[in-house]
């Protein structure tokens, strides 16, 4: 997948992937009201649409890259709009359980897909920082609309569907499958950075299960603990997701100024504070404060976590990995906060969910700190900025010792298009300052333009 694609196309997959699990929260409510579910079992069915998905994320994880992009990409799209769709329109439990999982695997399977192509962009960062934007400005506009139309289940479920056809058209923009030729010149192999890798995705799902737990339960806390209205909830949290449009915003701008680890770790010590906060809210005043820095905090640091995730592999398989590890910790939430708030009370469980937040920040700053200044793969040279330079053309045996250690001086990068019918070894010039031979290593990037 070429980095030199435009990233529009990948930040509209990815917002049709993402919106399902930021209007949890309403869809959890929703269920509970209208179907006359238990708040455990519409949690339930809530973690049974969010496990769908990464389901689909671990199907497709390495595989994006064989099937291409467009595909996979518009399958996704089509089970998303038809599972949500169908939930829409059924009026039985069963039926609208079945029609979530459809649904969920859709939204995984446009997550895998925009997960891969932002771990093969040349800043992954600002790519996934756009998404989580647009995905926020989606979700933030519907959250003031979907209160004042009524609709019962319906209404989230048909705007997560309409969401996914409006996004048919951007998967013209991606690319299809590769050739076989093409694919025999792409590095192969394990996979790389896998003790990093796998912390990550463990930081992660438990990260991740901290939010959606008590996600899933905000706009109860809100109704029932707080007192207010589901219009007034609506607002605090269109509020909060535009507050968070803000932090995403601010973490684009700041990139990797400060590296990934001072975002993640502090980041994640205040998403901890909030979660209390809002948990033991007892007043507008304390449930929106608690709500909006939360909101502004958590799209940042998720920026990061993805920023991360996919400088660990080019090819974004730990991308997809760890966003589907994530996916699990989503689909647990909404269980977890339901069980935990029924058990033991919302204040308590903001008190375990922010502990657990804190202890997982430990490991994954960790990870980023290792990481940090380590190539993307084995083999490969960074250019100023952390992006991959070059790929080296291991698998063909040549060109050995050509990359330079950790520490040396930069080197300029000769890029060599590689041809469908045949691989071209032997046309690789030096990238010294006069072209002359010995004047520096040479370097051969595959990318597949």
């Amino acid at each position: 997948m070429s980095s030199r694609r435009a990233a529009w196309p990948l930040v509209a997959v990815f917002t049709a992937g993402y919106l399902a699990s930021y209007l949890l929260p309403t869809i959890v409510g929703r269920l509970s009201v209208h179907l006359g579910l238990t708040p455990a079992q519409a949690g339930l069915v809530g973690s049974a649409l969010l496990l769908s998905s990464a389901s689909a994320g671990f199907t497709l994880a390495g595989r994006v890259e064989r099937y291409g992009s467009r595909t996979p990409a518009r399958v996704g799209l089509v089970l998303a709009a038809v599972g949500y769709g169908s939930a829409a329109l059924a009026g039985s439990v069963p039926l609208v359980v079945a029609s979530v999982v459809v649904g969920g695997f859709g939204s995984g399977a446009a997550t895998a897909v925009a997960a891969a192509g932002i771990a093969a962009q040349r800043d992954p960062h600002r790519t996934s920082s756009l998404g989580l934007l647009t995905v926020s400005a989606t979700a933030g506009a519907l959250y003031l609309t979907i209160p004042h139309l009524g609709g019962g289940h319906r209404l989230p479920f048909a705007a997560i569907a309409l969401v996914a056809l409006l996004v048919w058209p951007a998967t013209t923009r991606l690319n299809g499958p590769t050739a076989p030729e093409e694919s025999a010149s792409r590095i192969t192999g394990r996979l790389p950075h896998r003790r990093s890798g796998l912390v990550l995705a463990g930081g992660m799902l438990v990260w991740s299960m901290a939010q959606n737990a008590l996600w899933g339960v905000s706009s109860r806390i809100g109704v029932v603990q707080v007192g207010l209205s589901e219009v007034t909830v609506g607002a605090v949290f269109a509020a909060a997701l535009g507050a968070g449009l803000l932090g995403v915003m601010g973490a684009g701008v700041l990139g990797a100024r400060v590296g990934r680890a001072v975002p993640i770790g502090l980041g994640t010590v205040v998403i901890a504070g909030s979660i209390v906060v809002s948990s033991s809210a007892r007043d507008l005043a304390s449930f929106a404060t608690g709500e909006i820095l939360w909101n502004t905090v958590y799209p940042v640091v998720l920026s990061y976590l993805i920023g991360l995730a996919a400088s660990l592999d080019v090819r974004g398989r730990w991308a997809v990995l760890a966003g589907s590890a994530s996916s699990v910790g989503v689909a647990c939430g909404p269980l977890l906060g339901s069980v935990l708030s029924e058990e033991a009370g919302y204040p308590a469980m903001g008190l375990i969910l922010g502990a657990a937040t804190l202890l997982v920040a430990a490991p994954v700053t960790a990870v980023a700190l290792h990481t940090g200044g380590r190539p993307l793969v084995p083999g490969s040279v960074r250019r100023r900025g952390g992006a991959p330079a070059a790929l080296l053309a291991a698998t063909t045996g040549s060109l050995s010792g050509a990359v330079p250690k950790l520490g040396s001086p930069e080197q300029a990068v000769t890029e060599l298009r590689v041809r469908r019918r045949r691989l071209v070894r032997s046309a690789i010039r030096t990238a010294g300052p006069d072209g002359g031979p010995g004047q520096s290593n040479a370097y051969a990037s595959t990318s597949d333009r």
